[in-house]
């Protein structure tokens, strides 16, 4: 096997919260991809213009961010985070199950802010909870939590396909002089973030025929078994109200095993000297949220490095999600403009192929992460991405390698989020609070970045969105070798120093 007996038996031991944790990061991706090809059938639900309707998109990542900071607040017991959980996961499918009955587009960006508050708090705790449980063999846990992100935003768009309008879905005197435009449109939306729609013009009045709504029960559906195995860890941990008990279920005879077992000093390493069996059931002082984390009482004593290992590390991620962000989402545009001119329909299986290649990286970092160093493998990213942006301005002209760069993209920004939190955590000796600014760091980058590259395309034309690309990988570079600076002036720990204790939830 490519993993030790220890980690081996940690995973046993936790698989169920493990398995848990993987899951509701599904329902995370199933519904931060959906909007993108749906959304010209949700405008033509609501019949509200592409102005109007692009507030969607802000309702949902503003609140995602927002959800992103206010998701550590439900970690400071199991309890908190498990039930946090359970209805961000029920939301979801509530969400999914609740949009084809909005009919208007204030109402659409009201639901969409509460499923991004769910994304958010699903984004943060489970991130949390994983880091918690496996602390310095967190790196290939996190690698499978993030492949399954990317595996449901592949299959939002794959079941809502079939349902999308071919044409225009608002019959009126208009429509045959606007329904050529429409599958051009759609393309220019995926996965998830709009571009420039300013210029189309599409009717807003008359009989709405779509049958999008089939689709979000069918994700409705598709999502609900999360909750349910949410619920169930609740119920196995005995922190369902109803079937509470004051006995703690019993240790398995493997379990049992190894809590007999003398504790080693590589176990005291990555435990803090405390079992993993109740690693789960703590809390971590370090792992605040945001505005926990920027209370005065916890800087007293903290050296500068300890602020720029955060600093850094959400500058990186700043960079490389945003890169994300604003790849997937203008990709079409860029291809179907000059000097390429590639043809609508193959252009639309260029951001298929991006997000395929990172669901596909996700898969491989599992393994490769238990060999390679975090920090390893996020100078391979960065230098990769790097790389590929300058490969692809010097080959502008060719359809052929914009397939293969935009391939090559997608595979080196797979693992950057998941090793950077495993790096920086490593750093910080679980001390600090980068997991949440790591993720909030990631999100505002996400939303802002996208949003300056729409606007630079729409004033310097199509060959800036290559050139913000390369500006964006070169200071994700600068900023990953300011962090490598900072780890080496980073206090290490004194060997005689006792492990922070850990306090039992509940």
């Amino acid at each position: 096997m490519w993993w030790d007996e220890r980690v081996s038996a940690r995973f046993r031991r936790n698989l169920q919260p493990t398995l848990t944790y993987w899951s509701v990061f599904f329902s995370f991706g199933l519904c931060i991809a959906f909007l993108g090809p749906t959304l010209l059938d949700l405008r033509c639900q609501t019949q509200s213009s592409l102005s109007q309707i692009t507030w969607v998109f802000f309702s949902q990542q503003f609140c995602l961010l927002l959800g992103s900071c206010l998701g550590g607040v439900f970690k400071r017991t199991l309890a908190q985070s498990l039930f946090a959980l359970f209805a961000s996961s029920l939301a979801i499918s509530l969400v999914f199950a609740i949009i084809p009955l909005c009919h208007n587009v204030v109402v659409l960006a009201v639901v969409m802010a509460v499923a991004g508050l769910a994304m958010g708090c699903i984004d943060t705790i489970s991130n949390m909870q994983l880091v918690k449980i496996y602390q310095k063999d967190s790196a290939i846990f996190l690698q499978a939590l993030h492949f399954f992100v990317g595996f449901g935003a592949l299959l939002s768009p794959l079941i809502a396909d079939p349902f999308l309008s071919d044409t225009n879905c608002i019959l009126s005197n208009g429509t045959a002089n606007t329904s050529s435009n429409l599958p051009h449109i759609r393309k220019s939306l995926v996965p998830h973030h709009p571009g420039n729609l300013s210029h189309y013009d599409l009717p807003m009045k008359g009989m709405v025929v779509t049958r999008v709504s089939y689709a979000f029960w069918i994700m409705a559906l598709i999502n609900l078994p999360v909750p349910i195995a949410v619920f169930f860890l609740l119920y196995k941990e005995r922190m369902v109200p109803c079937f509470n008990s004051s006995s703690h279920p019993l240790l398995s005879a493997d379990e049992l095993a190894m809590e007999a077992r003398p504790v080693e000093k590589d176990d005291l390493s990555t435990s803090g000297g405390v079992p993993a069996k109740f690693a789960l059931h703590c809390f971590s002082p370090g792992h605040d949220d945001l505005f926990s984390c920027c209370q005065s009482r916890n800087f007293r004593g903290a050296s500068y490095t300890y602020f720029a290992v955060h600093i850094t590390g959400a500058l990186v991620l700043f960079m490389t999600d945003g890169i994300v962000g604003e790849y997937s989402g203008f990709i079409y545009s860029y291809a179907v403009e000059e000097p390429l001119s590639v043809v609508h329909k193959v252009a639309g299986y260029l951001p298929s192929l991006f997000w395929g290649f990172i669901t596909l990286g996700r898969l491989i970092s599992i393994p490769v992460s238990y060999r390679m160093k975090p920090a390893t493998m996020v100078f391979i990213n960065v230098v990769g991405v790097l790389i590929t942006f300058l490969l692809l301005l010097i080959f502008s002209s060719s359809v052929v390698f914009l397939f293969v760069g935009t391939a090559s993209l997608g595979l080196f920004l797979s693992s950057t989020f998941p090793s950077m939190l495993a790096y920086t955590e490593d750093i910080l000796q679980y001390k600090g609070c980068a997991t949440t600014v790591l993720v909030t760091g990631a999100g505002i980058g996400e939303m802002v970045l996208q949003l300056l590259v729409g606007s630079i395309i729409h004033d310097q034309g199509s060959y800036s969105f290559l050139v913000c690309g390369m500006i964006f990988g070169g200071l994700a570079f600068t900023f990953y070798a300011f962090l490598l600076f900072f780890h080496r002036m980073y206090p290490k720990p004194s060997s005689g120093k006792k492990a922070p204790a850990l306090s039992p939830a509940l």
